[in-house]
């Protein structure tokens, strides 16, 4: 079974992802999980939501979701999102994956926030539809959902961004929130995004504050090795969730 996986650019790799969509928590003699990675950045051509296989993957990248002449891929990309969502394709964007998600399928984001750079390890915070959630449902049992008085935490997971996005597509599930930004994880037809990086590796990461401005690349990495296992553990359940679900085939196709 093919994931295919859109890279924006060569510094937002797949990452830690890699051994965890390929893990299977009940070994069958079925067929096994393949990722095709499409460096869209490197000029390889964006498929259709027909020609992806069991599944689609959508990374980060430096570009934000209009960058259309910087980045003539994306068009493309918002299209197969759009055609993923709307047909059952089981689907996953992180980060401007997401962000394109929601542009793709009627939402809006915003350049260059107003709160600014949200850099370092991130406190996720469930709503209530994320408990039935077939990706954030594991993590979400039993955690208060964030409404005013009380709230827990799904998931402490690295994050790296200032664009975000401000609208949700129309009827699109709200997922989970952060204190500086709230649309942290949604879901819209057969499709998932996430603005925080569950994939991203301590080396990955380190690279980005680096070259981020007015991040502080020392306090980045220690917020990330203070919170290495908990990162882990959210990162390999959320990876997990999702290879189940393009393991197990084409969701209901669901208007996006």
């Amino acid at each position: 079974m093919i994931l295919t996986v859109i890279e924006h650019a060569p510094s937002v790799p797949t990452d830690r992802f890699v051994p965890w969509l390929l893990e299977d928590p009940v070994p069958t003699t079925g067929p096994t999980l393949q990722l095709r990675i499409v460096r869209a950045w490197a000029g390889e051509p964006v498929p259709s939501a027909s020609e992806c296989g069991a599944g689609l993957l959508v990374l980060g990248g430096e570009q934000d979701a209009y960058d259309d002449e910087g980045s003539p891929w994306l068009p493309a990309t918002r299209a197969l999102l759009a055609e993923a969502a709307g047909s059952g394709l089981p689907t996953l964007g992180i980060c401007l994956g997401a962000q394109l998600l929601a542009v793709a399928t009627g939402g809006r984001v915003q350049v260059a926030a107003p709160p600014g750079c949200e850099a370092g390890v991130v406190a996720i915070r469930p709503r209530p539809a994320a408990a039935d959630d077939a990706v954030l449902g594991a993590l979400a049992a039993g955690v208060p959902a964030d409404h005013p008085g009380a709230a827990g935490v799904l998931a402490w997971m690295p994050s790296m961004h200032s664009d975000a996005v401000v609208e949700l597509p129309p009827g699109a599930v709200w997922l989970a929130s952060s204190t500086l930004y709230p649309f942290q994880a949604f879901r819209t037809g057969s499709a998932w995004g996430v603005q925080f990086h569950p994939e991203v590796s301590l080396e990955t990461f380190t690279a980005w504050a680096e070259e981020e401005d007015g991040v502080d690349t020392t306090d980045v990495v220690a917020q990330y090795r203070e919170r290495e296992a908990e990162i882990e553990h959210g990162g390999r359940a959320i990876a997990m969730a999702f290879a189940s679900l393009v393991r197990s085939g084409s969701l209901a196709p669901t208007p996006a």
